[in-house]
């Protein structure tokens, strides 16, 4: 062992371009010319076979080279060729990356860091459960800390025939789901019911496992022939549902007043199976013509 390593000697080597060389590369052996080694100026092959670096040779005059030799034969057709196939795994390409970064094949270490990045799994900026029964969704609902907005969407579920506009509002309200979903996904817990026993497009909120407020968008309305399912888009409720919804975060139930500000006017009656809405411009008209006719009486003309 001491003789082997003895016979080997430092020198710098400097030849013709077409001069070849054997290179004995973490026990792989290749063969090839100085032009291709010194093709690229600025990388330490270059450097190491045009004198300016001392090279190791053994007694038998192979150019010894501490390095994996496992992907110095795609390095060698890069300096010939200028591209190279990559290897079709990610292991791979990164060992071929370490490599070139070492050898400073700037080219070939940027081709490969754009294939790792490319065969990246991207990772989901929100994940939306698909739910197939009842119990999927009270176990969901159940687990959950957030605040929940279920959309039902059924299409197959009508006994009639559509309105003209139904299609594009189905559409609209599935569209304005996904934009909800990707805003508030960190807040609100988002399910899609895709298998609804009845209904063909219904929203749902929840907050604190119980439902606190529902949007259902289908009717039905009569022709003089036949009967119509009506799909509608009611987007400024939908909107206003799901900012209320936002009040059930914290553990503790909202502040009624709080939901009283934040909503339009909710008055039921004693039993609770009577609810008015008005929207918040309504409401605004009510309580000024209230104002102004208590103003009235306490100040008489």
């Amino acid at each position: 062992m001491s003789e082997s390593m003895s016979s080997d000697h430092k020198s710098l080597l400097k030849g013709h371009s077409s001069q070849y060389l054997k290179l004995n590369v973490g026990g792989h052996l290749y063969y090839t010319t100085i032009g291709t080694l010194t093709k690229n100026n600025d990388t330490m092959l270059s450097a190491m076979f045009s004198g300016r670096m001392e090279v190791l040779t053994d007694s038998e005059g192979w150019i010894l080279i501490d390095r994996c030799g496992n992907h110095f034969g795609i390095i060698l057709n890069f300096l010939r060729d200028g591209t190279v196939p990559l290897p079709e795994t990610n292991k791979e390409i990164a060992e071929l990356l370490a490599e070139a970064k070492y050898y400073c094949i700037t080219e070939l270490a940027i081709s490969c860091e754009r294939a790792l990045y490319a065969h990246q799994e991207p990772k989901p900026i929100c994940r939306i459960p698909l739910i197939t029964s009842q119990k999927e969704e009270q176990l969901l609902l159940s687990v959950s800390l957030k605040p929940a907005v279920i959309l039902v969407v059924q299409r197959q579920n009508n006994k009639y025939s559509y309105t003209s506009t139904s299609d594009d509002n189905l559409l609209k309200n599935i569209e304005l789901f996904d934009k909800l979903s990707l805003r508030f996904n960190e807040r609100i817990l988002f399910i899609k019911d895709v298998i609804g026993p009845s209904e063909i497009c219904c929203w749902s909120f929840y907050g604190h496992g119980k439902k606190v407020a529902e949007v259902c968008c289908t009717s039905i309305v009569y022709a003089t022939d036949r009967k119509h399912t009506k799909v509608e888009f009611p987007e400024a409720r939908i909107y206003e549902e799901t900012l209320q919804v936002l009040l059930y975060e914290n553990r503790n139930a909202p502040d009624q007043e709080l939901m009283q500000a934040t909503s339009s006017a909710r008055v039921g009656s004693a039993s609770g199976t009577s609810i008015n809405q008005y929207t918040s411009d309504e409401e605004e008209e009510r309580t000024g013509l209230a104002r102004l006719r208590s103003n009235k009486r306490n100040n008489p003309s």
